[in-house]
Formats: C-alpha cells, structure tokens, sequence
C-alpha cells in the first residue's frame, strides 16, 4: 500500500494514544522510528511528527540521539494532573450551569448513553475514548478553544497516568457518574454539580494506586497490532 494510502498522522497519534491508555505500550517503552514506520507503512517523517504531536501532548518523551520514549509520569505529576483538573472542570460546571441549551442537554444525554452500551459490550476502546470524551465535551459546550484545548491536554495526560497507576484492569470514570452530572447541569444546580464532578474525580484518582509505577514490557508490534 502506497503512504499517500495509507493512515494519516492524526490516526497514528489516535492509534499509539490508544495503545498506551489499554496499557498495551508501557512508560519508558521505546517507540523506534523505523519500526513504527514499518508497521503504519508511512515514511519515518511522518512518524516523527506523529510523535511530536504526542510530545506536546505529555505522552511521549524525545530526547536528542537516544530516540521516542512512552513518558513516565512521576507520582507528583500525577497528583498535579488531578489538582488542575478539578480546578479546570469545576470552571466547566461553572460556565455551563444555567447556560445550556436544549440540544447540549441532548447531547450530553446521547453521549452518557453511548457509554452505558459500550460499557455492556465491555468495548475497552469504545469506553477509553468516550470515558474522556464526555469531559471533552463539557469544555466544547463552553465554546472557549482555550478549555477545550487545556481539557483535552489533562485527559490525555490523565490516560497516561491512568495506564501507569491503575489498581485495576477497568476503568471507572464511568456513565452513572456522568448522568448524575448532566441532571444535576439539567436542573441548573449549579452547586451539586460542582460536589458531584469533584466526587467524581475523587473517584477516578483513588483507583490509582500512587506508590509504585508498574512496569512491564510488551512487543512494539504486538501493542499497536
């Protein structure tokens, strides 16, 4: 297959991005240019901006003549991750309470319900994207590119820690949390709102176990196949 046919950076970013949230590439893994190449059938300049791309996100580390790294976030980032998505999503609640329209509610709605059904068909992609996703879209709703932007930076942070520090093989930022939330913004409660997505993420950074990073080795090919 011709590269001018084959995925474009946007879906090698999606694909690693992925890779590391399943826990299938681990932090500190090497993601060797030429390899990666050969499996997206790219040329390695497009690799490299791939991977830049995911630098600037926070879960790839470059360094000069040693190559691409999956990050390693310490426990102290990790913690700092958390603190600043509180402050930013409680901004969030605080813009969209008493602001919504009906077709937010109804998207937000929708959105809760494609979670519930990926959550029966245990669709682990299906939940990573959509997990993250439902916080995208509160900070889309906003209209500000500044908090969709900072949003979308902490949830893909938030995946790598997530992927580190887990305690567990599921994840539970999940949609019973979530529709609370959006009844709470339904009913303009702008109070309850604010507790229930600090309670929430509460939630999310308590399955992590912050002591130890686990570490284990995979296959590049057989994490991005």
């Amino acid at each position: 297959m011709s590269e001018k046919n084959a995925v474009l950076t946007h879906d090698i970013v999606e694909k690693i991005w992925l890779s590391i949230a399943e826990r299938r590439l681990r932090p500190g893994m090497q993601l060797k240019e030429e390899q990666l190449s050969a499996i997206f059938n790219v040329s390695r300049a497009k690799i490299r901006q791939a991977l830049s791309l995911l630098e600037r996100e926070g879960l790839v580390s470059i360094f000069p003549h040693r190559g691409a790294f999956v990050s390693q976030p310490t426990v102290q980032e990790a913690r700092d991750v958390f603190f600043i998505r509180r402050a930013v999503e409680n901004c969030l609640i605080e813009r969209l309470c008493g602001a919504l329209s009906k077709k937010d509610i109804a998207r937000l709605q929708d959105h809760v319900i494609q979670e519930r059904i990926a959550n029966q068909n245990d669709a682990t992609t299906d939940i990573i994207k959509l997990s993250g996703g439902f916080h995208l879209l509160l900070a889309e709703l906003t209209g500000s590119d500044f908090l969709f932007t900072t949003m979308r930076d902490l949830i893909s942070r938030s995946s790598l820690i997530t992927a580190v520090y887990r305690n567990t093989a599921k994840f539970n930022c999940g949609p019973d949390e979530h529709d609370e939330i959006v009844l709470a913004l339904t009913n303009n409660d702008k109070e309850k709102a604010t507790s229930l997505m600090t309670h929430h993420l509460d939630h999310v950074e308590s399955a992590l176990d912050l002591a130890e990073m686990r570490d284990q080795a995979y296959d590049l090919q057989s994490a991005l196949s």
